[in-house]
């Protein structure tokens, strides 16, 4: 295995690195937390979107590496992100024109017997501003547009900390087809793209590229499919320590929608597996993802 400081260095700043939900490839975007129609902008209104996620990993990637980590190691994350959005009545380039934020709580374990690193942590993570959220509407079709930014708010002096330690700029754009006149089959593809900033330490990750995707059938009120991500670093990380691997993930799963409405609720449950795994600078957990989603409409 290649590492480019002692091994304790190098897993404290890894320990550090992934300590947001799932711990994601360099970035703060979580894939999986969409599915089916993740590209389709709800009508105007104020809708609260809180998303339940539970992340285990018991199959870590050394840093630079496919290999797993010698001994027993494991991640686990259990967090709410809470997203409030409004979708305003303004029209820009002929698209619903909304605002949004995120605001995640979570609890992170850090079990790397390599180190060995036992920490755990529980707090408010990084907040999401999004000025920009644009929705179009086609007959058969949706697409998305928005842009945002990841405030550096949640970092804490422990391992675990919920905050990745530095600030990002996201970039979003996706669509959702309807193969048949009654809605009933959908297709949708969600890109976020990450411009990642510098570190206090003056460790910059790598800019970051995930990509979500579902397959879906409604069966009378109910919906089914299949969906998947795969999350992808797109430029080397640089700064004290980096190496020139990129960090990458990809997983596939099932979600199922339950509607409830007369009381304005959407039900959501998803599962992904990860089948690949890439560590770039900082280790990289090989997991799973159970997802919960309440979506209220005001």
């Amino acid at each position: 295995m290649r590492f480019s400081t002692s091994l304790k260095t190098t897993l404290a700043l890894a320990a550090g690195l992934c300590a947001g939900l799932g711990a994601q490839a360099a970035g703060h975007y979580v894939p999986g937390v969409e599915g089916v129609q993740a590209a389709s902008v709800p009508p105007p209104g104020v809708y609260y979107l809180g998303y339940l996620a539970d992340y285990k990993a018991d199959t870590v990637r050394a840093p630079g590496t496919k290999e797993d980590l010698p001994g027993s190691n494991s991640i686990h994350v259990t967090a709410l992100a809470n997203r409030l959005v409004w979708i305003t009545d303004h029209k820009i380039l002929g698209a619903d024109y909304g605002v949004e934020t995120i605001v995640p709580v979570q609890r992170t374990q850090l079990d790397l017997g390599v180190v060995p690193l036992h920490d755990n942590d529980t707090d408010l993570g990084d907040i999401y501003l999004g000025p920009v959220v644009l929705g179009w509407h086609g007959s058969n079709w949706d697409a998305v547009a928005a842009a945002g930014y990841w405030l550096d708010s949640g970092s804490t002096n422990s391992p675990a900390s919920p905050g990745k330690g530095y600030g990002s700029t996201m970039l979003t754009a996706g669509g959702t087809y309807y193969f048949d006149a009654g809605k009933t089959w959908t297709g949708s593809v969600l890109a976020r793209y990450e411009f990642n900033r510098t570190t206090s330490s003056g460790f910059k990750p790598g800019q970051t590229l995930s990509v979500e995707w579902g397959l879906g059938k409604a069966l009378g009120p109910v919906v089914v499919g299949l969906v998947g991500y795969t999350q992808q670093q797109m430029s080397k990380d640089s700064g004290p320590g980096a190496l020139d691997q990129k960090a990458s993930r990809s997983a596939a799963g099932a979600e199922l929608i339950y509607p409830m409405l007369s009381q304005g609720l959407f039900l959501k449950g998803a599962f992904y597996q990860e089948f690949a795994s890439q560590a770039a600078t900082s280790v990289e957990p090989k997991g799973h993802l159970l997802r919960f989603t309440l979506v209220k409409a005001f």
